[in-house]
């Protein structure tokens, strides 16, 4: 069936031809838009329009004038009638049946909205406002008010917008093709906000697809349902200047990051399991973040998916946060109320796959649209889903605007980028045979690696402040180095080697770690080769792993001393900080999305003491310049002992220009040491700041009374101390004795 482009060509024939007639009723008509709405008859104008059900139509201008009646052509609804008005413009319709009397606006009367400046940005990949053009958009155009739906579909036959207001009838409501583009598009006057649609897509050899949600759409349904809704203008007022403004005039790297990664749907849950709105998780997890002294939230994907056990993972909806917290607005007061109190909000985004479901991207229309046709380049064999297609202009677009789309609208603080490693080996989980090589013959994904750069590129040059995170588990270089320079252009690196080293070490029994001492020095070797982040997150305390706490070796003593050693250890270690809900009170059970955390531990003293050092660790780590300000510089980093291998026993300096130096020390087996010498860089007193053995956090209070003086033998400068059983100390210097 041909094709037309986006004007319609006037007709001259006052009578439309019965076969058209029929092929607007069949909803097979080529261009709709070329035969009904006002056209020029011979001899004056002429209106035409489908309203099935309909027994009577009379036109009216858009204030109410009459401007003609209409003849029924077609038992099936369709309607034509010379017009009384001079004048082309705009019309409402008054129908009528047995039933009563309605009055709906005529969709094909009204003239394009998208211009030829947004179809020359889009086909060249470069519009970086296509959240502003596709998707549905309350606006008003040619004096009336209504919707514009705009979706990419360029080898479909036809598009329709369906939904509650035309009784999901395909042929109501065909959209007009921008050839050009493969953009269709269509002004509906009078639809209301929160009004729930669909396109009705018709493939390129005639087959009715499954009903598509808007994959730009900016509000959903609740799961199961799975329509798009029709959403008004942000009804938010933005007042976090002051936040944003600290963000955009500080270097992040400089700044201290402790970032809480929550799962919104279990952090808590309300009555009879239900989950909490946005409104509420505000007034009871903002102020725990800051009670606690995290710097940052960072959610699992908030965006539209329909299956919970994937917790997000798997969106079918990028641009929609999703219903199970409330509407869109929530999510804006969510992140202002943070804001407000001094809290960033980082969203993990997934732009690497996408899931299958019928409703979905998935052979959007009807062709490999979003995702490659080849399954060695487009499914992902470890999560049964499609992966994009990072070449094709258009798709890039969408996913550039995409991370724009959330800096801009709801100025959230960072962007977590899921699974980064897999986007960037062609022969990611492949074996050979199943992947395809790129233009020179080799694994790297070329095409990814210029969708990071670009988002990167987009993203820090239109939001100064905001940070993106890679989580990239390989030793790929420059992760976390400008584009300019060659890198992918993130801002930090999530350490997975931190995290793996760490763990398998404190799995094992304490008489067997002076074998394995190298697990927690080898990191060292890379600390400063990108912007670290060291996470402890989700990943680590599902599918049965267990919690961090059922990690670590021996019985409950051991494992909350392990655990207590471990954080601090992780406090004074070069890098940001990341740790997952429910592991600052060293949760037991392993996490499952579908209930709360189990906040009823903190009523046991081993708990809350693990709670309590959590809160202290991050106060300490912020207010304490030496722990964060040269966290991604080898500068702030000096080993004191590194090779203490027999006594499981380690010693660092952290430092930065003109602030107090700092000593981190931790014995990693379950004996007091009495007088153990630690060699420091300055005579004087050094003042413990932090002690994980302190009865305070239920720990046997074995330590120092409060501090340590140095003295000067043949080795230099030291301190003898006392170290406490699967401990960490933090001592600070406080100037000459």
């Amino acid at each position: 069936m041909p094709k037309t482009s986006a004007a319609a060509t006037p007709r001259q024939a006052a009578a439309a031809d019965m076969a058209e007639i029929e092929a607007i009723v069949a909803a097979s008509h080529g261009d709709p838009f070329s035969l009904l709405g006002v056209h020029d008859g011979g001899g004056g104008l002429v209106a035409r329009c489908f309203v099935p059900g309909a027994d009577t139509v009379e036109a009216l201008t858009l204030d109410g004038k009459p401007a003609g009646r209409l003849e029924r052509r077609h038992d099936a609804g369709f309607f034509e009638g010379k017009l009384k008005i001079r004048k082309r413009q705009p019309l409402r319709y008054r129908c009528a049946n047995a039933g009563g009397q309605w009055d709906i606006g005529d969709p094909y009367s009204f003239g394009p909205v998208l211009g030829p400046v947004d179809d020359y940005f889009f086909a060249e990949g470069t519009h970086l406002r296509l959240f502003d053009k596709m998707g549905a958009h309350a606006i008003r155009h040619e004096g009336a008010k209504g919707y514009h739906f705009a979706v990419w579909a360029p080898n479909a036959r036809r598009v329709s917008v369906v939904g509650d207001f035309n009784a999901w009838d395909g042929r109501r409501h065909t959209m007009r093709l921008r050839r050009d583009t493969g953009v269709w598009e269509i002004f509906i006057p009078d639809l209301a906000e929160g009004t729930n649609y669909k396109f009705e897509i018709v493939d390129a050899h005639g087959v009715v697809l499954p009903l598509k949600a808007d994959p730009f759409a900016f509000r959903s349904e609740l799961r199961p349902a799975t329509a798009s809704v029709t959403a008004g203008s942000m009804r938010h007022s933005w007042a976090d200047d002051r936040h944003r403004e600290h963000w955009r005039s500080v270097d992040a790297r400089r700044q201290p990051v402790s970032i809480y990664e929550v799962h919104a749907g279990s952090w808590k849950r309300g009555p009879e399991n239900r989950f909490l709105t946005w409104d509420e998780l505000a007034d009871d997890l903002i102020p725990y973040v800051v009670e606690m002294g995290f710097t940052h939230v960072e959610f699992l994907p908030v965006t539209e998916h329909p299956f919970d056990p994937s917790w997000g993972y798997q969106t079918t909806g990028l641009y929609a946060p999703t219903a199970r917290f409330g509407e869109p607005e929530g999510f804006a007061r969510f992140v202002e109320g943070a804001h407000r109190a001094g809290i960033g909000v980082i969203l993990d985004w997934v732009p690497a796959h996408f899931p299958t479901d019928q409703h979905g991207l998935a052979h959007f229309d009807g062709t490999a649209l979003y995702e490659h046709a080849d399954p060695r380049q487009g499914f992902h064999p470890d999560w049964n889903t499609a992966i994009y297609n990072f070449g094709r202009r258009e798709v890039m677009s969408f996913l550039v605007n995409n991370a724009l789309y959330w800096a801009e609208r709801y100025h959230v603080d960072g962007l977590r980028v899921d699974a980064v490693a897999s986007m960037l080996y062609l022969d990611y989980s492949r074996k050979e045979g199943e992947w395809v090589p790129n233009r020179h013959g080799g694994r790297e994904n070329l095409e990814a690696i210029e969708f990071l750069q670009a988002m990167n590129k987009a993203v820090y040059g239109s939001h100064p402040g905001i940070v993106t995170f890679a989580e990239e588990s390989t030793s790929w270089p420059k992760v976390s180095q400008p584009v300019h320079e060659g890198g992918l252009g993130f801002g930090f690196k999530w350490n997975m080697g931190f995290m793996h080293d760490t763990l398998q070490y404190l799995k094992r029994d304490p008489v067997h770690r002076k074998h394995h001492h190298n697990d927690l020095t080898f990191g060292l070797l890379y600390a400063f080769s990108e912007n670290f982040v060291l996470p402890l997150s989700h990943d680590e305390v599902v599918h049965g792993k267990g919690s961090l706490l059922t990690k670590m070796a021996g019985g409950d003593w051991q494992k909350f001393a392990n655990l207590r050693a471990y954080y601090a250890f992780m406090w004074g270690y070069p890098g940001k900080k990341l740790l997952f809900m429910g592991q600052e009170f060293a949760q037991r059970g392993e996490w499952s999305e579908a209930r709360a955390l189990d906040w009823h531990l903190l009523d046991a003293e081993w708990h809350a003491g693990m709670k309590r050092l959590v809160k202290d660790l991050n106060h300490l780590y912020r207010e304490t310049p030496a722990l964060h300000a040269r966290d991604c510089e080898v500068e702030g980093f000096e080993w004191l002992i590194a090779d203490d291998s027999a006594n499981s026993v380690y010693a660092w300096l952290r430092k930065a220009p003109g602030e107090k130096p700092v000593v981190v020390i931790s014995n990693f087996t379950p004996v007091v040491r009495e007088g153990y010498r630690v060699p420091l860089p300055a005579e004087g007193r050094w003042r413990e700041i932090l002690n994980t053995d302190a009865a305070d956090y239920a720990g046997s209070g074995v330590g120092n009374a409060g501090a340590v003086e140095t003295f000067r033998d043949e080795r230099g400068i030291g301190a003898l101390f006392t170290l406490p059983p699967l401990a960490t100390m933090l001592f600070e210097y406080s100037g000459p004795a």
